[in-house]
């Protein structure tokens, strides 16, 4: 009886460390085959900008990625629901006449906890993000009870990290879907606007008395105005979430 018991534990020993070999010989076939996925982030197209990332297998767990994203500049997204908002009409007319565009680049690394290894399941991915955005904007202030306007125009440069939570699923030979659970990051900023235009004395002191009164949250800003036009300096913080439902091939 007692052999009998010990030739099954044997068999059945055997039996678990066959399939532990098969399933780990399915994870080194894939580590040495299409190791490369390239993706779109279908949600970025409602926001109007192109997100393309490349993510390559460097482990069975473990990939590295690279995500950039562009926006030509047009008019803000979703500019209905900013409006709908705002009381003001000269702050309305702002946000109608006001145009943005970015590019964006972040380097990733992602940790797979699936047994599957890469490419599939729960993983988290450390990131750094390097965006620069570019910005329009006919700017209204008042002079004596009449409102004047600037053409305003410059950029912002950010640089952040944070940590990106997401899943990914293998749903055709070689395509997979990868959802973006969440991503906060935060890191500082800083940039400038100006416009050339000629001033009056008048003038002058009506617009820098209307830039000093931007209060921008978490952002310091310091405004210089004379009678060739008018410029802003901000910086501070800056944070951001990033999130997204993606779909690619692996190749």
């Amino acid at each position: 009886m007692l052999k009998k018991i010990i030739c099954q534990l044997l068999i059945l020993f055997a039996a678990v460390n066959l399939y532990a070999q098969a399933d780990t010989a399915k994870i080194e076939a894939a580590f040495t085959g299409q190791k490369n996925l390239i993706k779109v982030n279908v949600f970025a197209l409602f926001l109007k900008n192109i997100t393309v990332e490349y993510e390559r297998m460097v482990g069975k767990k473990t990939t590295l990625a690279l995500d950039v994203r562009l926006m030509p500049k047009s008019g803000l997204p979703f500019k209905a629901s900013f409006r709908s908002a705002i009381n003001n009409q000269n702050t309305k007319n702002q946000v109608d006449n006001f145009e943005t565009g970015n590019f964006a680049i972040m380097p990733q690394a992602r940790f797979y906890f699936s047994h599957k290894g890469a490419y599939h399941g729960f993983y988290i991915a450390p990131f750094a993000c390097y965006a620069h955005y570019t910005g329009d904007l006919p700017y209204i202030y008042n002079d004596n009870g009449v409102d004047k306007t600037i053409p305003l125009s410059g950029s912002i440069n950010t640089i952040t990290g944070g940590l990106l939570f997401g899943a990914q699923w293998k749903i055709g030979k070689t395509v997979y879907l990868d959802w973006w659970i969440i991503g906060p990051h935060y890191g500082s900023s800083n940039g400038s606007i100006s416009g050339r235009q000629s001033l009056s004395p008048s003038e002058q002191s009506s617009l820098k008395a209307d830039l000093d009164k931007l209060n921008l949250p978490l952002t310091k800003t310091t405004s210089t105005v004379d009678a060739n036009g008018a410029t802003l300096n901000f910086s501070g913080p800056w944070a951001g979430i990033r999130s997204g439902l993606c779909i690619g091939v692996r190749f």
